[in-house]
């Protein structure tokens, strides 16, 4: 088998499997209760938080524990426009969010927030300018993904950060969902940033445990009112396991991470460099710095994004449509239309999706499929 859609989820790791089932086992009381048991799972909940803190160059009181990159960027949105609402109800973002961003923008409207969603160039990019112009005085949050989950683009977060810089009480939120570990530390780590969620299971933790970083002094009201967990911010009985598991594998994501972004930028070029020949194939995904090193979208002319999927699947090589969370629904990739291509073209629409354990004989032996299957497609169309 071949696994080329590490965007949409990431197995387990050995390492991670291992810590999630001692801590099961060996520390399963609540870290909210007063004995010695719920202490010894209240300092390993503390150590966890440490550990990513330190990985994430923060503070500890940075870091609040979530369900994973859906949560974390309903509740930095939604608790960002709850807490500012008396300040202003306009929210700006971007014309190619996650739904989870792009959805609970949509629900906000409906509670008579506004949006400003900002256009996006030929590759997927918003600009510093269109910023610049559609902040006023009424504005609360701007939230801009790091790295597009469909085409792979890297947005211009200091760009966006430096025009921000010029209104501190604008909250900045960047789901970071597809950019950890994937050699951009330097942008996350903006001073200017006030919020940014993470997903475990896109870096080989069990999926269901997530992360935000909130900056010191930024307030926003709680998305899930409970027992006073997470600092009275986030109810819920903390899952322990799936924490700790959390903490090990951002540890070990980025261990050496310069070697493995490396390693998958060239896997990444190769596919680019053979599939870039063929006439009906149009490529989304630049080989370049301005794009992720794990992600490349294309098309094949004439044949739906499903049809490539399952067809890559009879060959154990499993690839995807686009966004996962929206790919059963059989919608055009949301980024695409930003960017103004076709419907005829979007429809086409698949995605490569790498990560540190793939490796250059998988992206040879996908090529030698490719060849195939162009080939008998080109049949089917002529």
């Amino acid at each position: 088998m071949i696994y080329f859609d590490n965007s949409a989820t990431t197995k387990v790791d050995d390492q991670v499997l291992e810590t999630y089932n001692k801590v099961s086992q060996n520390i399963w009381g609540n870290p909210s209760s007063l004995h010695a048991w719920g202490e010894k799972a209240f300092n390993l909940l503390e150590q966890s938080r440490k550990q990513i803190a330190d990985l994430m160059h923060c503070n500890a009181d940075e870091i609040y524990f979530t369900s994973g990159g859906s949560e974390g960027d309903n509740w930095a949105i939604k608790g960002t426009a709850m807490e500012k609402m008396p300040y202003g109800k306009h929210l700006i973002t971007s014309s190619v969010e996650h739904p989870a961003v792009s959805n609970t923008m949509a629900h906000l409207k409906k509670m008579g927030f506004e949006v400003t969603y900002l256009p996006v160039d030929k590759e997927g990019r918003v600009s510093a300018k269109d910023l610049k112009a559609a902040i006023r005085k009424d504005t609360v949050l701007v939230s801009i993904m790091a790295i597009n989950n469909e085409i792979g683009t890297i947005e211009p977060i200091d760009e966006l950060a430096k025009v921000l810089e010029d209104y501190p009480k604008i909250h900045f939120h960047v789901d970071a969902v597809q950019a950890i570990g994937k050699g951009i530390d330097d942008l996350l780590a903006n001073p200017r940033i006030d919020l940014m969620t993470f997903s475990g299971h896109k870096f080989h933790a069990p999926r269901g445990i997530g992360f935000m970083y909130k900056k010191r002094g930024r307030m926003i009201q709680p998305l899930i009112d409970g027992g006073g967990q997470e600092k009275a911010l986030r109810g819920g009985t903390e899952n322990l396991p799936a924490i700790a598991g959390m903490a090990k594998a951002l540890r070990l994501l980025l261990d050496n991470e310069t070697e493995k972004v490396a390693m998958q930028r060239e896997i990444k070029q190769k596919i680019y460099n053979h599939i870039v020949n063929f006439d009906k194939v149009h490529i989304f995904s630049q080989p370049t710095a301005q794009f992720a090193p794990h992600i490349l979208c294309f098309t094949i002319d004439g044949v739906r994004g499903e049809t490539i999927v399952h067809a890559f699947e009879k060959y154990g090589i499993y690839i995807s449509t686009t966004s996962a969370c929206s790919s059963k629904k059989g919608t055009i990739a949301g980024t695409l239309n930003a960017m103004h291509v076709p419907e005829s073209i979007a429809s086409s629409a698949v995605r490569i999706s790498l990560d540190e354990h793939n490796t250059m004989a998988e992206a040879e032996e996908f090529i030698k499929v490719f060849d195939q299957l162009y080939e008998k497609f080109k049949m089917i169309n002529s």
